[in-house]
């Protein structure tokens, strides 16, 4: 049984750091390309960034671009979403995903496996 979990959301004020945290049971994770998406109140989900099995490749929404950082420890079967400089724009459920294929990692549609979400708050 496959589960992602996410850890770390919570309630920071503009221009504040968090760091999300998905950790994946139940699949190879080294052969996964691991994204997080996330989908604000009214809004449809939407791509935030993902990242390869290697790690050696990464791709960013254009809105998140600079400020945010995806990366993965293998070893500890983990993804991470360190957000920099955060606005209240970036208020959202966040949630981690997994996909097989290495393609189109920005389409929900490529991803197999879903966490329950974490919620992140920027208060302005």
């Amino acid at each position: 049984q496959v589960q992602l979990v996410e850890s770390g959301g919570g309630l920071v004020q503009a221009g504040g750091s968090l760091r999300l945290s998905c950790a994946a049971s139940g699949l190879t994770f080294g052969s996964y390309t691991m994204g997080w998406f996330r989908q604000a109140p009214g809004k449809e989900r939407e791509f935030v960034a993902a990242i390869r099995w290697s790690g050696g490749s990464t791709l960013y929404a254009d809105s998140v671009k600079g400020r945010f950082t995806i990366s993965r420890d293998n070893a500890k079967n983990t993804v991470y979403l360190e957000m920099n400089k955060l606005k209240p724009d970036d208020t959202a459920v966040y949630y981690c995903a997994a996909s097989r294929r290495l393609v189109e990692a920005d389409k929900r549609v490529v991803y197999d496996y879903w966490g329950q979400g974490t919620q992140v708050t920027v208060s302005s």
